[in-house]
This record gives structure tokens, C-alpha cells and sequence, in this order.
């Protein structure tokens, strides 16, 4: 009798060498983008009473289901584990430690995401200074900076990756089973025992669980398709189930009118959602690695491998002040989910686009190539 490759508790050896993978690469830069697409295009920018901003997926019948597709911070953090596998396993082999591991995987992030902060921090504290009344200021700020939150979970998955390795390497399959069998028990004693606060432990197992299903991308790519078939179905029955008993919210992102989002912290729909989308991507790869074997698709692959993050760090900056340059160009910008709202969505991809290449080549000198 022969058990799936998934199943195999048996860890992989360390001096295993997989070659680049250029759909991971895809799938990275690919995740990035569409949250990026995603706020530019979602976004509604309300005053009341200083700056925020929402979304139509509350008031516009059906939206909800496209961020089943569109929430993709499960897949990035899938695809961050893999990576940080094969950058320990490469780190091991040349006889370093966690030291060389983190340098090498927080130096495409930090100098970047640093410089960033920088900027939106010394231009605040610029007007402050010069007691410039700007309305609103910290809340503006405080806004411009909200879509990094991932950023410090991501480091934080970093700081531990080598700890979720060794878990990985000790229990395989059954190390993984647990982190998911821990968000599916911090839920309960949230929802049913009213435990106060617990919920932020699903920062660690429900993110852990999508970074530790990464390191079975070896195994996972080659076990037969029904595999990945059985994880997009088996993602697809427990979210739609899960959305459907009266306690979780049908869309993977916050919805005002909701008494929780299922993002934050992140909810065992989130579990589904990761294995939703893990077996989609599989089902979807021996089409995207033909189609990345061509030379402009590798090409794109390769610019926005090296800049997505650099595009993801500046987006809503971009955005804001797009709409700084819109509301000064006298153009109403609709406050709620309106016919008008829906035909401007074109210009708020295409002005931020613009907006974004320039912070592209004033900051691609801080990329890490």
C-alpha cells in the first residue's frame, strides 16, 4: 500500500538541492501585486470624521466571494516558507548558522520597508514642527502605513523559521496538523468559552500553519494531481461551511458592519482559505511554468520578483497622493460604493500606477537584486 508524499512523516534530507523555481518566484511577486490591485481598486476613502478608508464588499451583493480568490497573504506566506527552507538548507551547507540565515532573508526587506517609514516619519515630523495645519496628520499617517502589518509578521515567521525547520524535520505531517489543530482550538475557546484575548494566538499557528505547509512544496508539487484536487476541495467544503453557521464572516477581509474580520487576527477560515488556494496554485502549475518558460513572461517575472516589495511598500502612498491630485484637480471623489464611484475605478488604477513608477525609480537603488 503506498501513502501520499504529503503523508510521508519521513523529513526531507537536508542536503537536498531543488532548483530555482521560477513559478515560486511568480507566485511571490504575483501575491504582492494583487494587494496591490486590490486596495487601489477596493478602496473607498471616507471623512468621518478624519481620513479612512473602507470598502464596497459590504454594501455591493456577492463581492464577498473575490476575496476567496483575492486574499492572498495565505499564499505569500506559503511561499515564504518554502523560501526559507531552501535559504536554510543553503545556509547549512555552507556551514552558517542563524546568524548568515537571517542576514539573507531581511536584507530584501528591511532596507527598503525602513526607508519608507523614514520618509512618511520625517515628513511628519517636518509639519509638526513647522506647525504646518495639516488636518488629521497622525490619522493620515497612521493610514499611509496600515497595509505593512504583514511586515512584522512576516519577520516575526522569519526570527522562527528556523524553529518551525526543526519542527518541520521531527514530526512532518504531524507537526503541521498541529498548528492547524491549534487555530481550530483557540477559535473554540474564543467563540464558545469567551476567552479574552486568545485569538492573538492565532497570529503565530494560523500564519505558522501557511508558512509550514511551504516547506512541503517538494513533496506536494510531485504527488499526484488528485492531491491537489483533494486541497482545493477540502478548502472550498470547510470554508463554505465555515461561512455558513453564523459566526464567521463570509469575506476574508475586514467589512465594516461586521462584529470581527477573519483576518485580524486571522480565523480557521484563513486555514481553508490557505488550503483553498495551495490546491489551486498546484492544479495551476504545469500551465504557469509552460507559460514562464517563455522569455517575456520570465522577464516580467524577473522585474517584479525584484521590485514587488519595493511597489508594495510605496502603493498606498501612490494612492494617497493620487487622490491628493485628483480632489485639487476640483474631480468629486464618491464617498460610498455609487455608479460614479464604480466608473472612476479605471483612473485609480492607472494614477497610482504612475505615481508608483516614479517611487519605483527614485528607490529601486535600495532593492536587493
Amino acid at each position: 500500500m503506498t501513502t501520499s508524499p504529503l503523508l510521508d512523516v519521513v523529513p526531507q534530507p537536508t542536503d537536498a538541492r531543488p532548483g530555482r523555481d521560477h513559478y515560486v518566484d511568480f507566485l511571490r511577486a504575483a501575491s504582492l501585486l494583487v494587494v496591490v490591485g486590490w486596495h487601489w481598486v477596493f478602496s473607498i476613502v471616507t471623512w468621518h470624521p478624519g481620513p479612512g478608508t473602507t470598502s464596497p464588499i459590504g454594501t455591493t451583493p456577492g463581492l464577498w466571494a473575490f476575496t476567496w480568490v483575492l486574499q492572498v497573504m495565505p499564499l505569500f506566506f506559503f511561499v515564504g516558507g518554502f523560501a526559507h527552507l531552501v535559504t536554510w538548507q543553503s545556509v547549512e551547507r555552507a556551514g552558517g548558522g542563524y546568524g548568515q540565515f537571517l542576514a539573507r532573508r531581511l536584507k530584501r526587506l528591511l532596507p527598503p520597508a525602513g526607508i519608507c517609514l523614514g520618509v512618511v516619519a520625517t515628513a511628519w515630523g517636518l509639519l509638526r514642527l513647522a506647525s504646518i495645519p495639516v488636518p488629521h496628520l497622525t490619522a493620515g499617517v497612521m493610514l499611509l502605513i496600515s497595509p505593512l502589518w504583514f511586515l512584522a509578521i512576516y519577520v516575526g515567521l522569519v526570527l522562527l523559521a528556523p524553529l518551525f525547520i526543526r519542527l518541520h524535520r521531527a514530526t512532518g505531517v504531524w507537526g503541521l496538523l498541529a498548528l492547524a489543530a491549534g487555530g481550530v482550538l483557540v477559535d473554540v475557546l474564543r467563540f464558545g468559552g469567551h476567552v479574552a484575548h486568545i485569538e492573538w494566538l492565532n497570529m503565530v499557528l494560523v500564519w505558522g500553519f501557511a508558512h509550514q505547509l511551504g516547506f512541503f512544496w517538494q513533496r506536494l508539487i510531485s504527488a499526484p494531481r488528485r492531491l491537489a484536487w483533494a486541497l482545493l476541495l477540502a478548502g472550498l467544503a470547510g470554508l463554505a461551511a465555515l461561512t455558513t453557521i453564523g459566526t464567521y464572516p463570509r469575506s476574508m477581509v475586514g467589512v465594516p458592519g461586521e462584529a470581527f474580520s477573519n483576518m485580524g487576527p486571522p480565523t480557521v477560515c484563513i486555514l481553508a482559505l490557505t488550503v483553498l488556494q495551495v490546491g489551486f496554485v498546484l492544479l495551476l502549475r504545469a500551465r504557469a511554468t509552460a507559460w514562464l518558460s517563455r522569455p517575456r513572461p520570465r522577464r516580467f517575472t524577473a522585474w517584479a520578483g525584484s521590485r514587488s516589495m519595493t511597489v508594495y511598500l510605496w502603493h498606498f502612498p501612490a494612492f494617497a497622493a493620487a487622490y491628493g491630485l485628483v480632489v485639487l484637480a476640483g474631480i468629486s471623489v464618491p464617498q460610498r460604493a455609487s455608479v460614479g464611484w464604480w466608473l472612476q475605478r479605471p483612473m485609480w488604477v492607472a494614477l497610482p500606477a504612475a505615481i508608483t513608477f516614479l517611487f519605483l525609480r527614485g528607490f529601486r537603488r535600495f532593492e536587493h537584486r
